[in-house]
């Protein structure tokens, strides 16, 4: 490989930083046009909001593997890889806390809190079930390392 293989490589995985900054930010406003919807809340189009979201992420964290895949193999550069490893891992919890917020934005608005604690031990301990299992879903589904 030549050096502009890396580079371009490199700014790939910038790019796709960025993509997640604007993903994050499109799932935030969703979210907002969503809670606005209430009382009666639009649930199928939030639905297919976090479906989208969900595909959104999962390609990102797909290249995400690829790069650390080609930076330790092709490269020979295994601390990048293991740093986009950890990356990925950090990633995949900050999504998590995103989705219990998000949750519990929803719940303290409907004060629904009570109703339905997910109680699953998967982390989002309190989050309304209705929508913390969706959004487990997509922790599950976007980030593997």
């Amino acid at each position: 490989m030549v050096p502009s293989d890396f580079k371009a490589l490199i700014q790939r995985f910038y790019h796709l930083q960025s993509e997640r900054v604007e993903t994050y930010q499109l799932f935030d406003e969703g979210h907002e046009a969503y809670l606005r919807t209430g009382p009666h809340y639009d649930f199928d189009h939030y639905k297919q909001l976090v479906h989208e979201i969900t595909q959104a992420f999962c390609g990102i964290s797909k290249e995400m593997l690829e790069i650390k895949e080609k930076l330790h193999h092709q490269f020979d550069r295994p601390a990048l890889s293991e740093h986009i490893e950890k990356l990925q891992s950090k990633e995949k919890h900050k999504l998590e806390l995103s989705q219990c917020l998000t949750t519990r934005r929803q719940t303290s608005r409907t004060k629904t809190f009570h109703e339905l604690p997910l109680a699953l031990g998967t982390g989002f301990s309190g989050c309304h079930v209705k929508y913390a299992g969706l959004l487990h879903t997509l922790a599950a589904q976007v980030i593997r390392v």
